[in-house]
């Protein structure tokens, strides 16, 4: 009779000092300890009927973490304590799946359903036919494979055949078993298949979190479970809402099943979670009500389904119906109409742009609109709130602005009697903490680059092809910098070795190498250039093309004063504010001079003495043979003239090239010159 495992029922907290443990002694308690957490958790998590309170399984947990460490001897890829996570990989290796991953053909419309169960009735030769029923998870679909009990590996789909080993980031999932419950029934080799989601409050408050902290939200969960789940370092993904459904056998050794029903029933006494919604039907109408009421019940779900599933039940008839190459005859998906463009207003947050700049931003339950999943809309400003008077629990409408940019157009009003507080603008920045100002009817930050989100906004602004286009340092890599404290200013950068960048997620040496090179590479910009790449608020490339081509080199710009700025035609009072106030900071002035110290080396932008082109206003359309846009633009720019992307009766001059697009006829209705590039060459002094 096995010995007794007293850390399952009513289990002591109180524990021997481990240094007085013996080898022996503390690989039995190891075992047992380990038995108990995964019992503990199949408990919490699979039955939903924990037996102990949280602290009492903390101190367990922390006590096999303190022998695991004394006793490294012992560590298992198994053990409960690996689910916070495991040492970083440099990629993820493919994997061949057992058994192909099939997917499944699918329907919006009832006919074709219908159709679908005539077919598998004439083809089985039965007048009735008992199916499986049971959600479309819209997560991340993954291969789980076990030997004698054992988690040994897990995969995703990828496509079909192989997909790319996750095993590291499945092993941080609490809903995983490392090790399948039972006793003689389970299979020496099983491979199953189930799908990994992120709740929606999960989906919210991360996304939440990363919106507070300058980062992109995820689109949907769907997305944010794929994404975390393909990291490459573990410990990023032990803390995410991520959890996982059980629903078929890829291949087992000796399993004896019959029907799918069997399986779904045996998977929970394995440890497997399954889907509380999964339900037998045994005709038509019974699978068209299902559907119709996870329809109507699918937004009181807390995670995405976006139809069901029906699986012929016995394993017979589905060996009789076979496969085609991609999806098997023996079962479909009937998807459910597309949302509509209202949606709920989960909450309200702020983000933090690289100026300093806080704009509320909604952040709302995935909806489709125009093709595109939205999941956060811009508000603008506070005052724009106020107006739409919208709040977190509303019914929105939601536009994509121009078709791109996600807009609440308004609230839908339910009649409801209670709603949420009226949003209003946090008092202090919600990154840094620092007191934040307001200017008109924006709100600012004044940290700078002390703050966070202000410090990664300004150096993936920074780096962007624009202003110093260093290639390869994308949004990602400049987040793992400035959070692992690698750069804490611009200058940093340059102060990057190859060393360092291997110690970021997905580096090999080729790629550390050519990554600082690039940065190395980028120390020569023309003035106008760094002037942009600085960030400084309302200087766009125009503006700074401006100052460059006035003042000549940066020492010139930076001791300008407002009256020297201001004298300047097209720098009106606030650009002339922003620009002093920026070169008199004594944290720019550091950063500057830190910058040039670091061997960036400034252009000068040699004065034009000839403004040939002095107060005329161009326009170019179509495809030029000599010059590319930009550069006409600031040919343009640097004989006085300007350029700019709309006619008008301002407008002295449409430069047509090839193609001309709808500017032609905006030139002609508004009796400008047009002149071809040969003419425009002439005018250049060309």
């Amino acid at each position: 009779m096995a010995e007794k495992n007293p850390y399952k029922n009513n289990p002591s907290t109180e524990f021997t000092d481990i240094d007085e443990l013996d080898k022996s002694q503390a690989k039995k308690q190891i075992e047992k300890l380990r038995d108990a957490i995964e019992y503990h958790n199949y408990l919490y998590y699979i039955k939903n009927k924990p037996v102990i309170a949280d602290d009492r399984f903390d101190k367990l947990f922390r006590r096999l973490q303190d022998l695991e460490e004394h006793f490294p001897e012992f560590e298992s890829p198994n053990s409960p304590t690996r689910r916070v996570g495991a040492a970083p990989v440099d990629e993820l290796k493919k994997v061949e799946h057992t058994s192909p991953m099939l997917s499944l053909d699918s329907a919006l419309e009832e006919e074709k359903l219908e159709n679908w169960d005539d077919f598998v009735k004439r083809n089985t030769g039965r007048k009735k036919i008992d199916y499986v029923v049971e959600p479309k998870l819209d997560g991340l679909s993954v291969e789980v494979v076990y030997e004698n009990g054992a988690f040994q590996y897990g995969s995703t789909r990828g496509d079909g055949q192989v997909g790319e080993d996750i095993s590291e980031n499945l092993r941080t999932i609490k809903t995983l078993p490392l090790q399948l419950r039972g006793n003689h029934d389970v299979p020496s080799f099983l491979a199953v298949r189930g799908e990994v989601l992120m709740s929606r409050q999960g989906f919210q408050k991360l996304n939440k979190f990363r919106i507070e902290h300058g980062k992109d939200p995820f689109a949907n969960p769907r997305n944010a479970a794929a994404g975390i789940v393909r990291q490459l370092d573990s410990k990023n993904v032990a803390d995410k809402p991520l959890e996982i459904f059980f629903y078929d056998i890829l291949t087992s050794e000796g399993n004896g099943f019959s029907s799918h029903w069997n399986v779904l029933e045996t998977f929970p006494e394995w440890g497997l979670k399954t889907n509380p919604y999964n339900k037998k039907a045994s005709d038509f109408k019974e699978i068209e009500k299902y559907h119709d009421e996870l329809a109507e019940n699918r937004d009181n779900l807390d995670y995405e389904i976006d139809g069901i599933v029906i699986k012929v039940d016995d394993y017979g008839l589905r060996q009789q119906l076979g496969t085609r190459q991609r999806n098997p005859r023996w079962a479909m998906a009937w998807k459910f109409q597309p949302k509509k463009q209202v949606t709920d207003l989960v909450d309200i947050v702020v983000q933090v742009g690289r100026t300093g700049m806080l704009t509320p931003v909604a952040l709302l339950d995935p909806v489709n609109v125009g093709g595109v999943t939205v999941s956060r809309a811009t508000l603008h400003n506070e005052d724009e709130v106020r107006k739409k008077d919208v709040r977190p629990g509303d019914k929105v409408r939601i536009v994509r602005a121009g078709d791109v940019i996600p807009e609440v157009v308004e609230r839908v009003n339910e009649g409801k009697e209670k709603r949420a507080r009226e949003f209003r603008m946090p008092k202090k920045c919600p990154v840094c903490g620092t007191k934040i100002v307001r200017e008109g009817a924006y709100y600012f930050c004044p940290a700078g680059l002390s703050c966070e989100a202000q410090l990664i906004g300004r150096i993936i602004h920074y780096v962007s092809r624009d202003a110093m286009d260093i290639r390869n340092l994308g949004d990602k890599i400049v987040r793992q910098l400035v959070e692992r404290g690698m750069v804490k200013d611009l200058a940093d950068l340059y102060h990057l070795s190859v060393d360092d960048i291997l110690q970021l997620e997905g580096f090999a040496q080729k790629s550390a190498k050519q990554l600082h090179d690039a940065i190395q590479g980028a120390k020569n910009p023309r003035l106008d250039t760094f002037l942009y790449a600085l960030g400084i608020r309302h200087v766009g490339e125009h503006i700074a093309r401006v100052l460059a081509r006035e003042f000549g080199d940066l020492k010139s710009i930076r001791t300008a004063g407002y009256d020297d700025l201001i004298a300047i035609q097209e720098i009106g009072p606030e650009i002339a504010q922003t620009v002093s106030e920026f070169f008199q900071t004594k944290e720019n002035q550091k950063i500057i001079d830190r910058l040039l110290k670091a061997g960036v080396e400034v252009q000068e932008l040699k004065s034009q003495k000839k403004k040939t082109l002095d107060g005329r206003t161009f326009v170019f359309t179509g495809e030029l043979d000599e010059f590319s846009r930009s550069e006409a633009k600031e040919i343009v720019e640097s004989l006085g003239g300007r350029s700019t992307s709309s006619v008008s009766g301002n407008t002295d001059y449409v430069v047509a090239g090839e193609n001309p697009g709808s500017k032609l006829d905006a030139a002609r209705e508004n009796d400008v010159q047009v002149i071809d590039e040969n003419a425009f060459k002439k005018l250049i002094g060309r």
